[in-house]
Parts: C-alpha cells; sequence; structure tokens
C-alpha cells in the first residue's frame, strides 16, 4: 500500500499560483479575497507567483473556475512556471481530477493546505493521531487521482495470486482498518482528557478561543507569564497549553489556550481535533479573542461561533476580548463592534494595554458564580473543614456550644460547589445569593 501522504501535499518551497471562485455576496473585494489562502500558504512555505479570482453564484461543476479563466489559468502557469496550482475552494475528487489533467500541474485545494500546515505542527502524540485521521479521511475519497498502481491483482488460487479485486479497493480496506484503529486511540485520548478536565472542576477554568492568529498566546503569555511558542502564523499553536492564571481580588484560575478557527476548517479536522476542545466545552468562561486589526474581523467573529457551536460549547457565556487595538488605525471599526457585540473589552497583549480591565472583568464574571452560605458542622469533622479552607473564602467562625462540639461557619463559595457538601450530621443554610451571571454577546439583530 502507497502512502496516503502523497509527495503533492508537502507544499513547502514550491512555486504556487493562488486560484479562488467567490460568491459576489460572501467577498468584499477582489483585493482582500485570496488573503486568508495566503497567509496559509506563508505559513507552510509557498512561494506565490501569481494570483486569479472569478465571482461567480456557483463554481463551474467539472472544473470550478469557469471556462475562460481556466484558459488564462493556464497560460498564467506557463508564464509563470509555477509547480503547483492551490484552490482557496474545497474541491471535490472529480474537479480536481479535471484540473490536473487541464493543467497538467499538482492541484491542492484549501483541506491540503490545511492538513499540510497541521502536519507541520504537530508535536505531541495526540496531535499526531488527530492529524493522520483527519489527512486518511479526506484522502480515501481521493485515491484515484493520489495513487498510481491501480491495476487489477490477478485473481484465482494458488501462491502468488491476488484476490481478483483492484489494488484501489484494497488500500481503501486498509485506510479504513487504520482509520478505525485511529479513531479507537483517539476515543481513549478522550476519555482520559475528559477525567483530567473534570478532576480540575474544583478550580475556576477560563479558555481562549478565537480565530488563529488572533493573538491568543501572545495574552496567555501576558497574563501567566508562561513560556507558550508566539509566532505571527497560522495555526502556530495546536496543542491545548493550561496555566495558572492569578487574577487580582480572586485567586488562581487554570487559563487554557486552544488551536485557533479559520474559515471553512474541514469538517474531518474538527472532528479529529474535538477532544483538543475539551478545555473549550468545560470551561468557566470563554475570552473570544479577536483581530480588532482585521478588516475581516466580524466575518471571523461568526466563523468560530459556528465552530464552537458545532463541537458542542455553550456560547452563552462568553466575553469578546477585542485584542491588537495598537495596530487599528481607524477607530470607527472598533466602535462598530463595540455597538454589534454587548459586553466587549479592547486590549492589546503585546503592548500590556487594557490588560488590568480584562482582569477585573475575568474577576466579576467568575464571582458571579458564588454565594454566601452558612455551615454548621461537627468540629471534628475535619474532612469537610479542610475542603472549605481550600474551596471557600471563611467570613466568620463560631461555635455553637459550651464543650465546643459545633462549629458555626459563614463563607463565600462557588455556586457548583454548594451541591458537593453532602456530609452527615452537617446543615447548610444559604445567607445571601449573588446575582446570576448575565448573558453576553448576542449578534444585533439576531
Amino acid at each position: 500500500m502507497g502512502d496516503p501522504k502523497r509527495e503533492e501535499l508537502k507544499v513547502a518551497d514550491q512555486k504556487a499560483i493562488l486560484v479562488g471562485v467567490f460568491n459576489p455576496d460572501d467577498c468584499s473585494s477582489k483585493e482582500a479575497a485570496l488573503d486568508e489562502l495566503k497567509g496559509l500558504v506563508k505559513t507552510a512555505g509557498v512561494n506565490v507567483v501569481g494570483e486569479i479570482v472569478q465571482f461567480r453564484e456557483n463554481p463551474h461543476p467539472a472544473h470550478c473556475l469557469g471556462t475562460g479563466k481556466l484558459e488564462e489559468l493556464k497560460q498564467l502557469v506557463e508564464s509563470t512556471e509555477a509547480e503547483m496550482v492551490v484552490f482557496d475552494n474545497n474541491l471535490t475528487p472529480s474537479q480536481g481530477r479535471a484540473l490536473e489533467q487541464a493543467v497538467e500541474k499538482p492541484i491542492v485545494d484549501r483541506s491540503e493546505v490545511i492538513l499540510d500546515i497541521f502536519a507541520t505542527h504537530a508535536q505531541t502524540h495526540e496531535a499526531m493521531l488527530q492529524v493522520e485521521l483527519a489527512q486518511l479521511m479526506y484522502f480515501r475519497t481521493r485515491l484515484k487521482r493520489m495513487w498510481t498502481h491501480l491495476e487489477r491483482i490477478t485473481g484465482g488460487i494458488g501462491a502468488g495470486r491476488g484476490p481478483g479485486e483492484k489494488q484501489l479497493e484494497t488500500d481503501r480496506r486498509l485506510i479504513d482498518k487504520r482509520i478505525s484503529e485511529l479513531k479507537a486511540k483517539l476515543k481513549h485520548v478522550e476519555q482520559r482528557r475528559e477525567r483530567t478536565v473534570s478532576q480540575r472542576r474544583e478550580q475556576p477554568t477560563v479558555s481562549l478561543v478565537g480565530y488563529t492568529n488572533a493573538g491568543k498566546s501572545t495574552l496567555m503569555r501576558a497574563l501567566t507569564g508562561a513560556d507558550v511558542l508566539v509566532e505571527d502564523k497560522l495555526f502556530a499553536t495546536l496543542d491545548t497549553r493550561t496555566r495558572r492564571w492569578s487574577v487580582p481580588n480572586y485567586g488562581e484560575v487554570l487559563l487554557s489556550d486552544t488551536v485557533g478557527f479559520v474559515r471553512n476548517l474541514p469538517h474531518h479536522l474538527v472532528a479529529s481535533f474535538r477532544s483538543t476542545l475539551e478545555e473549550a466545552r468545560h470551561a468557566d468562561l470563554l475570552l473570544h479573542v479577536v483581530d480588532a486589526s482585521n478588516t475581516e474581523a466580524e466575518s471571523q467573529i461568526h466563523t468560530c461561533y459556528e465552530v464552537l457551536e458545532e463541537i458542542g460549547v455553550d456560547c452563552s457565556n462568553v466575553v469578546l476580548v477585542l485584542n491588537k487595538v495598537d495596530q487599528v488605525e481607524d477607530r470607527s471599526f472598533i466602535d462598530v463592534l463595540r455597538r454589534h457585540y454587548d459586553n466587549t473589552i479592547t486590549i492589546s497583549a503585546a503592548t500590556g494595554q487594557g490588560l488590568e480591565k480584562l482582569s477585573t472583568l475575568v474577576a466579576e464574571r467568575l464571582a458571579g458564580g458564588f454565594v454566601t452560605v452558612e455551615i454548621e458542622t461537627a468540629t471534628g469533622n475535619g474532612k469537610l473543614l479542610s475542603w472549605l479552607t481550600q474551596h471557600a473564602e471563611e467570613l466568620d467562625r463560631s461555635y455553637t456550644d459550651d464543650s465546643l462540639a459545633r462549629v458555626k461557619i459563614t463563607c463565600r463559595m462557588a455556586r457548583r460547589f454548594v451541591n458537593a457538601i453532602e456530609e452527615p450530621d452537617t446543615t447548610l443554610r444559604y445567607l445571601e445569593e449573588a446575582e446570576p451571571p448575565q448573558q453576553v454577546i448576542g449578534v444585533a439583530g439576531g
């Protein structure tokens, strides 16, 4: 069986022409149409030697491009001596085959570029499993275009005779077997991660989510001092990193940095990285980091919410963090975003601007889930008293009788911890209940 990660996928250092077919209603300008693809191929190490953009309501069913633009592409490939063509669209297998026959050059679509970047950046065993699964699921339907050894194996009886099926069918069966193995391994990884995350429920957790290259890792370094990778590249971070963050006037929380999102992120890739985003699904608060200097910021915000909903994340408890405000030339653009979304905050993770206000806001949002209670128990109940020391702020302590056998403690604790108090011979009474946290982030008119 051949290697499903074919040589054409290794796009680094090759000269390429970028092509995009867009609906006129979905793209603001021809100049900005391929900006995101440029960022992707730059991260993959591709040298761009030409661009072609076509606006039409629907891609051509055979070649994605219209007939005239296809001829223009052929001429541009010849004049620039391009070694490959990269499409911003996700091509069907038949479109990919037809384009390669017409242009006589390798055709790479958007999903392949993203998979190549993920494969390059995967460092941990879990990330490598996730990337391999996504690659196999993508390549499975494209074997005819990718592989050359598709002759029929001789059938019959006796040594040296094959099963009488095409090599394509054999390869597809082997790929299916490997996909099943990878899914089983990732299921085990996901269960282990769920146990790890659930064990952290005793400490408040905050997750950074957002579009790739929005500055999440820079913000994490600024808030926690963690030595995390910070690069001006898309998908620089694939593995979730969790660090302790000491929030002023609140205490320690766990801050997690997750993989970034991108427009039209391949569905098989989202499915593969579901376990990586486990932190976001269980977080007490999400900080949605947005690159406010990007003219496509609002579109990126919608993309992130779509991906979060797809993986089952509750988006009701989100704070929108408009980052990189030091790079914004027109402040009215930020004003528009703040009018469209509730409870936003502007910062610059690189310069430190607004980080104190962000910390204050996080403390307020997390404290919204706190209540004041009065707990009476036996003084010999060391297990409960020790637990309260770790998980509650003691406000008052008194003894209910002269023998000092019973103690009454007034304390403030997170609402989610109250249900954990199920000790025998213990009474609990609410003294003051904090206002429930407000809903945040609603799309204007939606």
